[in-house]
């Protein structure tokens, strides 16, 4: 479990300095540095999706997994959460779901997060969620700055879900197939180049609705490996 305390205390670190930065920043530098952080995940996103091999699974994940996502109302399910996380907080942030939700898709898309909790919880191995945690906490510092105190309580479903993984990963060992990560990086790939978009404010995709994708993937690489 050290590798998910460790990233879940670097975002929370991370957002602690945005806060405390964040007031001070001209709201220029704001901008720039979401679009700083915005392009970074971008990039991410396209190198994680054109380097997988299951391109064409990925496509087929996401449609279903957008179809799935909008029945089950995902997204706002999430929005709703974090509103009542502000509302037991008092906090008056106006940016608070936003943060939440964008830092919770952002640190939880990707093999890092299954690949570094198996190894973790398997071998006692965090050296994987110690690289992430650092990546975790330079983003928090940016995204906190501009969306607000939201960004810190990201912890709590890095805590679950990371932490949840690592508790079972000796009977979850087989989400680190070759097939079955190449597959989630694919489909998580376009989860974060999907977020960067948003990030970019290039315009408003329902990452949470997408996030169905990610299990069919699972299912799509352990039928057809």
């Amino acid at each position: 479990m050290i590798g998910t305390l460790v990233n879940a205390g670097a975002v929370v670190a991370g957002s602690a300095i945005g806060l405390g930065v964040g007031p001070r920043l001209p709201e220029r530098i704001k901008l720039i540095l979401m679009q700083a952080l915005g392009l970074s995940v971008v990039v991410i996103g396209l190198r994680m999706a054109l380097e997988a091999q299951h391109a064409l699974l990925a496509i087929a994940c996401l449609l279903l997994g957008g179809l799935t996502g909008e029945l089950l109302h995902i997204e706002r399910r999430l929005e709703n959460l974090a509103e009542t996380l502000r509302q037991l907080l008092r906090s008056d942030s106006s940016r608070f779901v936003e943060g939440f939700v964008t830092a919770t898709l952002l640190y939880l898309t990707g093999a890092m997060t299954i690949v570094g909790s198996i190894q973790d919880g398997t071998v006692g191995d965090p050296s994987v969620l110690l690289i992430k945690s650092l990546l975790d906490g330079v983003a928090s510092v940016a995204l906190a700055s501009s969306l607000g105190i939201g960004v810190m309580f990201s912890a709590l479903p890095i805590l679950l879900v990371q932490g949840g993984i690592t508790l079972l990963a000796g009977q979850l060992a087989f989400l680190s197939e070759p097939a079955v990560l190449d597959a989630i990086n694919a489909t998580g790939g376009l989860l974060i180049l999907g977020i960067g978009i948003n990030l970019l404010d290039l315009g408003r995709i329902h990452i949470g609705n997408l996030l169905p994708a990610l299990l069919y993937a699972i299912v799509g690489a352990l039928l057809f490996p």
